[in-house]
């Protein structure tokens, strides 16, 4: 009895190129919407928007930024984070692991047999590591309120009137 080999899919030693590229597509795809679904008003990367105020229009916008920015500092400095905590890498591994995993698994169960095993598991940690990233992105991408309130009254108290987000 031949066996076949899960990295060449094939039996008589000829080379081919894994298989493995399309998973890795839907992974890469999985991560991109990730991104994509993490900005925004409701996501830690947003900024504040400025009412154009006395104190704003004294100063003008290139200046009102750079207050933005030193108050963003101050905020990191006091040790927080515009956002609660990213979660997209560590969701995407869970997910690949957890349902590369079962995938294998269930081909064992199923008598696919060690190739049917491997490509199961291969298809099921790209397609759990894309799940795992995207649900990070939509719901581990909060923004911290503490940090927000802190450049908010820093700004507050450099005359600047925060309106919202964006």
């Amino acid at each position: 009895m031949q066996l076949m080999n899960p990295l060449t899919n094939h039996t008589d030693g000829q080379t081919a190129k894994f298989s493995g590229g399309r998973y890795l597509a839907v992974l890469l795809a999985g991560l991109a919407l990730a991104g994509c679904a993490s900005t925004g008003s409701g996501s830690g990367s947003a900024h504040p928007v400025l009412y154009p105020n006395a104190a704003f229009n004294r100063v003008g916008e290139a200046q009102a930024q750079n207050e933005v920015a030193a108050c963003q500092a101050r905020a990191s400095a006091a040790g927080l984070r515009a956002e609660e905590g990213s979660q997209v890498a560590q969701r995407a591994g869970e997910g690949a692991a957890v349902a590369g995993v079962a995938s294998a698994v269930g081909a064992l169960v199923f008598g696919r047999g060690t190739d049917g095993m491997l490509r199961s598991g291969l298809g099921g940690a790209a397609i759990g590591g894309a799940a795992g990233a995207t649900q990070a992105a939509v719901r581990g991408s909060r923004p911290n309120s503490v940090y927000r309130s802190f450049v908010q009254r820093c700004l507050s108290e450099k005359g600047f009137d925060v309106i919202g987000w964006n």
